[in-house]
């Protein structure tokens, strides 16, 4: 199962939750009639969710889910995770990667030096950063741009980069 969301809390009384967006298709992740799996450490099998109503607010998505009408019913699910299956992922343009595609990949340079592999990638702003984590020593940060990936092998886990001068000092 994928992330999707995180809900980190109630708002009001009548059952809304408060979700911390994890994609890029929001509109069709969180549009009424969208089914999720809330997985929680409370929980010991994903609860499947029908969304009976959506809204913005702020830097979250407000969700309603069918038969959940008041705080009582939604308290529990707090701190959990909303989830689809990988069957149910949107696809994406070609050279357009899942971060979960990503993670595990093993880091080449163009020089044939594995400098580790990819443990996360953050998302600053202008342009993702892979984090690497080495044999030993600290993580190498890596900007995912053309200069610096040079190809991305989902299929074989492999991301061939080149080392621009000072990156690594």
């Amino acid at each position: 199962m994928i992330l999707v969301g995180h809900l980190v809390n109630t708002q009001g009384v009548r059952g809304e939750v408060r979700v911390l967006s994890r994609t890029d298709f929001e509109d069709v992740r969180f549009k009424v009639g969208a089914k999720l799996f809330l997985v929680h450490p409370n929980q010991p099998k994903p609860i499947e969710l029908t969304i009976a109503s959506t809204r913005k607010h702020k830097q979250f998505i407000l969700l309603t889910f069918e038969g959940h009408h008041n705080i009582n019913d939604v308290e529990k699910y707090k701190g959990g995770e909303l989830k689809v299956f990988e069957t149910d992922l949107m696809e994406l343009p070609e050279h357009t990667y899942y971060i979960y595609q990503l993670v595990g990949c093993e880091v080449v340079t163009d020089e044939g030096v594995v400098l580790g592999t990819l443990k996360e990638v953050l998302q600053p702003g202008a342009n993702d950063v892979y984090v690497v984590k080495p044999s030993k020593g600290k993580d190498i940060l890596l900007p995912v741009i053309p200069d610096c990936v040079l190809d991305v092998d989902v299929q074989n886990k492999k991301i061939l980069v080149h080392i621009i001068p000072g990156l690594l000092d």
